[in-house]
This record gives C-alpha cells, sequence and structure tokens, in this order.
C-alpha cells in the first residue's frame, strides 16, 4: 500500500514553521524570497478545498533583530520584549503576503493555560473552526509576550501537534532545518541511515531521539519532534518531518512525493488530549 498517495486526500492540514526555515541566518532577519513561495504553496492548498492551520515560530527572532540584538536574547524579559515586536511584524508580513493572492490570515496566540482550562480549551476549538469554515488560515504561535516558564508549551513542535489533536487535523507537517528521522545524528554519524516511513511509534524509534536542536535559533531537537508525533499520530493524523530550505517541499509532500520521515496515524481509542498536556505541566 503506498501511504504516500494518501497524502493527496488529506482535508486539514497543519504546518509548523521553525525559525531557521524563516530567517536569514546571517541576519537573523525574514528571508522574504522564501516567505513569499511558503504564503503560495499554502495558499494553492486552500485553493484546492483544503484546511490550512499555520504554526509559525520566529516572533522573538524577528523582534530580535529589529532592535539590533546580537545573538538570541537570554533573559525572559528581553525575549518578551523581542516577541512583543516581532509577532506583529510577522503577522503584518504574513497578511501582506496572503493578501496579494486574495488570502485572508488570522492570528492567534496560545499558552498553556489555554489548553489546560476546559472553557478555555472549548473557546480556542470554536475559533479555529469558525476560521476554518470562513476561509481564513489562523496563524498559530506562543503567546511569548505573557508566556512564564509555568505557562509554556516550550516550543511550537508540542504546540502544532497539540493543535493538530484539538481540531481534529488529518496531517502535522514539521518543516525545519533537517531532512527527517534519522537512525542517528547525520551531522554526527555519516553511517546514519535515513527513515523514510514509522508504521508504529514505539518505544525504539522513542529512546533515538537525542537531546540535541540542529539550529541556533529553534529551540526543538528531535526529541520533541517525536513528542509531536506521539501526540499527533495517537489522535488519528498522519505526520511528516521534512526540511523546510525549500518550501515548494509542500506541495511533493501533498502530492505523495517521498519527501521527509511520514509517520502514520495509529489512533488510540483511550487517546485523551488533556492527559498528555498534563504530562506537559507537570513535566
Amino acid at each position: 500500500m503506498d501511504y504516500r498517495e494518501k497524502l493527496k486526500d488529506k482535508k486539514r492540514i497543519v504546518f509548523k514553521i521553525g525559525s531557521s526555515s524563516l530567517t536569514h541566518p546571517e541576519t537573523g532577519k525574514l528571508n522574504l524570497t522564501k516567505m513569499e513561495i511558503l504564503v503560495r504553496e499554502i495558499t494553492d492548498l486552500c485553493n484546492q478545498g483544503k484546511e490550512i492551520v499555520v504554526v509559525s515560530s520566529g516572533a522573538i527572532g524577528v523582534g530580535s533583530a529589529a532592535l539590533g540584538l546580537p545573538g538570541k536574547p537570554e533573559r525572559v524579559e528581553q525575549k518578551q520584549a523581542c516577541a512583543a515586536i516581532g509577532q506583529a511584524r510577522l503577522m503584518m508580513i504574513y497578511q501582506k503576503l496572503f493578501a496579494e493572492y486574495n488570502q485572508t490570515a488570522g492570528q492567534i496566540l496560545m499558552t498553556k493555560n489555554t489548553m489546560v482550562n476546559l472553557l478555555n480549551r472549548r473557546n480556542a476549538q470554536n475559533t479555529f473552526e469558525e476560521l476554518l469554515r470562513l476561509g481564513v488560515i489562523p496563524i498559530v504561535n506562543e503567546n511569548d509576550t505573557i508566556s512564564t516558564y509555568e505557562i509554556k508549551f516550550g516550543d511550537n513542535d508540542t504546540l502544532s501537534a497539540i493543535v493538530a489533536a484539538l481540531i481534529g487535523a488529518d496531517l502535522l507537517v514539521l518543516l525545519s532545518d533537517i531532512d527527517g528521522l534519522f537512525t542517528d545524528d547525520p551531522r554526527e554519524n555519516p553511517q546514519a541511515k535515513f527513515i523514510d516511513l514509522v508504521e508504529n511509534l514505539d518505544d525504539h524509534y522513542m529512546q533515538m531521539a537525542k537531546e540535541s536542536t540542529g539550529s541556533l535559533v529553534g529551540t526543538g531537537g528531535m526529541a520533541t519532534k517525536l513528542e509531536a508525533a506521539r501526540i499527533s499520530t495517537g489522535a488519528g493524523a498522519d505526520m511528516v518531518i521534512a526540511n523546510g530550505k525549500d518550501f515548494r517541499v509542500i506541495h511533493k509532500i501533498i502530492e505523495g512525493k517521498p519527501e521527509g520521515t511520514l509517520f502514520l496515524a495509529n489512533p488510540k481509542e483511550e487517546f485523551y488530549l488533556i492527559d498528555y498536556i498534563d504530562q506537559l505541566v507537570n513535566h
């Protein structure tokens, strides 16, 4: 059975875009050429009748570059100040670019509290449903301006999987600076083999995730991506990890081309999203 072929039929898709895929490594400023391709690819999926949600990193980096700060801010207050500036800039550019293709984008900022509280969670779910019904592309990020350690998801890999589970998406695509899942870190071990398909995400795969992050810009390493796979596949969504160096990879993935690592949905009867969130809260 060609599992890739089935990706063409996915109706509700969440894309997670990593910071390193959106910015120039030399300056930390937004790569507008890449963003234009991203927006065009996503709009074209909407034009095919698909419902798209984008979980976009980059706010802190964009704010930091706007303020001319050297490197990544360390202090929480500094990160929050950068997010306040960067999130507004990021959304302004997304809305401007989407508008060029007659597409409307809306902003949703979330914290763990959004998900832990039942009423907040229902409200968030209703907001997503209404935006998608209206043909709007929700652009989601963690609310870094007010998030403290206690109420943070910690990374957008986890956030995107929780969003996918919340809205009943049938596909989650993580785009970052890695090609997919390997048997070992390919940057350190040239013998590492690429894994094209994961049919059942068992402990063997979870053990393979080393707490390493590929970029100076992002926060999530392979461990967070496999955690995202555990949540999304358990909720009934397929997931793909692919390289975001060229956003044209998006239509290739949806057309069923062999791009990235595909994790097959493995819906669990006992799947209950709040259990996963409780684990994160107590992590």
